[in-house]
């Protein structure tokens, strides 16, 4: 575990393979960071950033996680009263821990994504000079078939996201009270090696038992995990408070173009569809609901910041396939 003061650092010194001599890079600004979450798909993967960026990064993470080795790893649970972050002052906090909609039962995602909130913001309220929230495209709900910017109504059609929705509502107003600098930032359906695209997309179209609700014919949103990680460092450096920021790439594509493209990069068949009511009965009628609901967004907004590696998923997709290849985690019995 790593603990620094906060201010400006000298980075670690890198080889020159021409001159045979060591350079020593300019010294940069550190701002410290506090990640939740940090042991997850991409919370993971944003600590990793930070820290290779220069930055002082610490990691809430629960009993028996492992968190970065040259992080300052915090352990504890949202949900205990108990919880005491440290003394350090931190520039900004993270908060991307919650549970998914794959959990049914509102008592424990209130307890969990509501709670959970509250209790970290009583933890971090005289020790951060701002918080970012990391939410998803659901807070907009039925959109009509317009094209989505940041200035466009909420309107979440699920318990799900009405709960992280009131999350965000009460770090807005109680950071608002305090001086606290408060971002959310609204993140598209983030692929990448691990999470859901590996989990239940890349695993089941493998073995053939993927299916898509109302066949797939509906737009979503989708971000590399590079992507959604490198605009969020952006929207860190970029210091600019109190904004909301949607994160997807420009591509306008519908869920079943997305799957066959895929089961292409995959070589395995394009799945089929499945009843609504069959798949809500099996894996819960808000993540259906969430999956189903059509959207299409404008990134103009992060794009001025942040430039994409990967602006489109016919980009994206052939790259996270090639790292599963090199994990050879593509054998089709798993």
């Amino acid at each position: 575990m790593n603990t620094k003061l906060i201010g400006v650092k000298e980075l670690p010194t890198f080889y020159n393979k021409y001159s045979n001599n060591t350079i020593k890079p300019k010294h940069v600004l550190e701002k410290s960071i506090l990640v939740t979450g940090a042991t997850g798909f991409i919370g993971s993967r944003l600590v990793n950033s930070l820290i290779e960026k220069g930055h002082d990064t610490s990691s809430l993470i629960r009993k028996g996680k492992t968190g970065h080795a040259k992080s300052n790893n915090i352990v504890g649970d949202l949900t205990d009263s108990r919880l005491n972050i440290s003394d350090t002052k931190f520039d900004c906090v993270f908060h991307l821990a919650s549970h998914t909609p794959l959990e049914r039962n509102k008592k424990i995602l209130e307890k969990v994504n509501l709670g959970g909130t509250k209790n970290l913001f009583e933890q971090v309220k005289d020790k951060t000079k701002a918080i970012t929230y990391i939410s998803g495209l659901g807070v907009y709900g039925e959109t009509q078939g317009m094209v989505v910017d940041e200035t466009f109504p909420y309107r979440p059609n699920t318990e799900f996201v009405k709960i992280r929705l009131d999350a965000q509502k009460f770090l807005e107003k109680n950071c608002k009270d305090l001086g606290i600098n408060f971002t959310a930032i609204h993140l598209g359906d983030v692929y990448g090696s691990d999470g859901w695209f590996y989990d239940v997309l890349v695993k089941r179209l493998l073995k053939n038992t993927f299916r898509l609700p109302k066949s797939g014919d509906y737009y979503k949103a989708f971000v590399h995990v590079d992507d959604a990680v490198e605009s969020m460092i952006s929207i860190l450096e970029k210091n600019s408070p109190n904004e909301t920021y949607i994160v997807a790439d420009p591509t306008i594509v519908k869920f079943k173009e997305f799957v066959d493209f895929t089961a292409d990069s995959l070589g395995v068949k394009h799945p089929g569809p499945i009843p609504t009511f069959v798949a809500k009965a099996i894996l819960g009628a808000d993540l259906i609901t969430l999956l189903t609901t059509s959207i299409r967004i404008s990134n103009e907004k992060i794009s001025q910041i942040c430039d994409f590696k990967f602006p489109s998923y016919k980009q994206g997709i052939p790259n996270v396939i090639s790292e599963l290849k090199a994990k050879k985690l593509l054998n089709k019995t798993t």
